[in-house]
């Protein structure tokens, strides 16, 4: 059991100091307190005799984990910080990560939006990079699948709304709840860019974000997104625009096999099984799905917007 000197504001900063380190699998494993390497324990929540005491160690736990998945995102993914709204101050501003610091006319541009909690840029799901690996609970897979596809992405912050100036805990302007957020990114960066094709994956919350999205903009939507995957969406259905429903498709909980369509709601998007049962874990368990249906629309959508172009270069040639 840990010492009551470890506890509440002196609680480590660094994933050493609470005695923990990935190994190579991307797995979270104690390190051993004399050496100073890895073992194969895994973490242990039972750190105190009290609960909330426990509760309060995994939590601190997890803030040095969205630390550790930020830097990792900038030095070894190569990502770009890029900080929102531009004309204040990095420590009054959110920021987002993006495979370019600054958009310029993206061919294609997948956008990922975790869900709601205590997540950040880059998580899905913080329980999961605890206790299983940075693969499943990490956007890290989602990046470098895009990128193999040619695709810039951009990984949204929407849970990212306070800071605390002189001592005074503010809302970040253009950022105070996930909505407002995920809309000044979309108005600062992602329109400002002029994308040819967009694409959005959505998890959890994420889906009602990308829901508003589509009732706020919905002429960026017809022209530019192509395909939207929602990994266990929360939304109503009773809310989701009719261009939606062409383009999006929500793989949720199900014992069903991965892609097995299931029934749906009226007014809804369809929904297929994500081949898992947990929550947390269907943006991982569906992505080889989830990708196959969006190159599927993109190949669609390519086609449409190629043929009035091809009919227009034709037109001009004739006299």
């Amino acid at each position: 059991m840990a010492s009551s000197e470890q506890r509440g504001d002196s609680y480590p900063t660094t994933l050493e100091g609470f005695g923990y380190g990935f190994n190579e699998e991307g797995k979270l494993r104690q390190l051993d307190k004399d050496t100073g390497k890895l073992t194969d324990r895994v973490f242990d929540y039972q750190v105190y005799t009290s609960l909330s005491e426990n509760q309060a160690h995994y939590e601190a736990l997890g803030e040095v984990i969205t630390e550790y998945v930020y830097e990792r995102l900038v030095e070894k993914e190569g990502l770009k910080k890029v900080y929102l709204p531009a004309d204040v101050p990095p420590e009054e501003a959110t920021f987002i990560f993006s495979t370019t610091e600054k958009l310029t006319k993206p061919k294609k541009l997948l956008v990922l939006i975790h869900g709601s909690g205590v997540v950040r840029a880059g998580q899905w799901a913080r329980s999961l990079i605890i206790n299983d690996c940075l693969d499943s609970g990490t956007q890290i897979p989602y990046i470098n699948r895009g990128r193999e596809l040619g695709y810039e992405v951009v990984l949204l912050n929407t849970n990212d709304n306070y800071r605390t100036v002189a001592g005074k805990r503010k809302p970040i302007r253009g950022s105070r709840n996930p909505t407002e957020h995920a809309a000044t990114v979309l108005e600062q960066y992602i329109r400002t860019s002029d994308p040819e094709a967009v694409a959005i994956v959505a998890h959890s919350y994420g889906g009602v974000v990308t829901v508003e999205l589509a009732q706020r903009y919905p002429e960026f939507f017809k022209e530019k997104v192509f395909a939207v995957g929602f990994t266990d969406s929360v939304h109503s259905a009773s809310l989701v625009p009719e261009a939606l429903k062409g383009i999006a498709r929500n793989w949720v909980t199900a014992k069903d096999p991965l892609d097995t369509p299931l029934t749906i709601t009226k007014h809804d998007i369809p929904r297929h099984s994500a081949g898992h049962i947990k929550h947390e874990m269907t943006s991982y368990s569906c992505m080889s799905a989830l990708f196959e249906f969006v190159e599927g629309r993109y190949s669609k959508f390519s086609k449409t917007t190629a043929e009035p172009l091809a009919k227009k270069a034709k037109g001009d040639g004739e006299l």
